[in-house]
């Protein structure tokens, strides 16, 4: 019988951890340890929120439905920074688990405008106990003077002031 092909190149190898690797210049770029942090984050986002199934661009695209009901794909991409394409496909995603439903909007017929629906709002309440836990993990962390900085600093990144 033929010895069966590694499925990857690190198997067989030893599963000891290795010491940390020298991040050299790494070390000193913000975009680095904006990185670092934003996969730190989005794991225990993704462990907090996998018995709902929800990412975090459906899980802000709710968000932003339930403080602005009516609002559009358009209006949405917009806030959130990603192409019509994209968007269309998590309002798709939501739709299909009826956690939101378009309708036309009475002022303009061509504009669909997008609302939770009650099992959005259900899942919504549920997700946001889940969320508070995952926030708590991060904002101990910090200082309350501490985490007012760190905000401060990361909105004049994105806004640019």
């Amino acid at each position: 019988m033929a010895a069966k092909p590694p499925q990857d190149d690190l198997e067989g190898e030893e599963t000891t951890p290795a010491p940390p690797l020298d991040v050299g210049r790494l070390g000193d770029l913000l975009g680095f340890h904006l990185r670092m942090a934003h996969v730190a984050i989005y794991r225990d986002f993704a462990a907090t929120m996998e018995e709902l199934g929800l990412t975090q661009k459906q899980l802000a695209v709710m968000e932003l439905l339930a403080g602005n009901p009516g609002a559009s794909q358009i209006d949405l991409a917009n806030t959130l920074g990603t192409d019509r394409a994209t968007m269309m496909a998590l309002v798709n995603r939501l739709a299909g688990r009826d956690f939101i439903e378009r309708r036309p909007s009475a002022a303009d017929r061509r504009r669909q405008e997008l609302h939770l629906t009650p099992a959005g709002h259900a899942m919504l309440v549920q997700a946001r106990e889940r969320i508070d836990r995952h926030e708590q993990r991060f904002i101990t962390l910090f200082s309350r003077e501490e985490m007012d900085g760190l905000l401060a600093a990361l909105k004049r990144i994105y806004r640019g002031n």
